[in-house]
């Protein structure tokens, strides 16, 4: 069952937050929304916003658990833009735009042995798990010093 959720007249351009839409699109909720937490862009906080919205909206209408969702599609379209003026020299006046966005996500269920997989994967990724502790050491022993070959000094 597909959830929309949409944020009309975002006070931000829409090129600026396609970027972090297309940060999450394809992601389970779980994860997108911890990418979105950490994610230095302005724009990532609308984003996370109306993805905690459509988590609600799934779950509330349609008894959706959350562990099953995922980010099937996510849209940023251009809303108005209002136009401002600024005085540049020999008396011309330069145009800015202000841009708003329009954003759109829907979420759907996994279905299938994908939906337990992605399950089990933002379970271990949440708590820290396994994944996490395999990746701290294979980064240790790639960091950890080696040892120098003997060089031999010629005269």
């Amino acid at each position: 069952m597909e959830v929309i959720a949409k944020a009309k007249f975002i006070h931000m351009s829409p090129r600026k937050v396609r970027l972090v839409a297309d940060l999450v699109r394809g992601m389970d909720v779980a994860p997108a929304k911890a990418q979105l937490r950490f994610f230095t862009k302005a724009a990532a906080r609308p984003v996370l916003k109306l993805i905690e919205s459509a988590e609600a909206n799934a779950a509330h209408n349609f008894k959706i658990a959350p562990e099953v969702l995922y980010i099937k599609k996510i849209t940023v379209d251009g809303g108005p833009v209002l136009k401002r003026f600024r005085p540049r020299a020999f008396g011309r006046a330069g145009g800015i735009k202000k841009r708003s966005s329009h954003i759109t996500v829907w979420l759907d269920e996994r279905s299938g042995p994908a939906a337990q997989k992605g399950v089990a994967a933002a379970l271990v990724s949440a708590s820290g798990g396994k994944k996490g502790e395999a990746a701290a050491e294979t980064k240790a022993k790639k960091v950890a010093p080696k040892k120098k070959a003997a060089v031999k000094k010629t005269k």
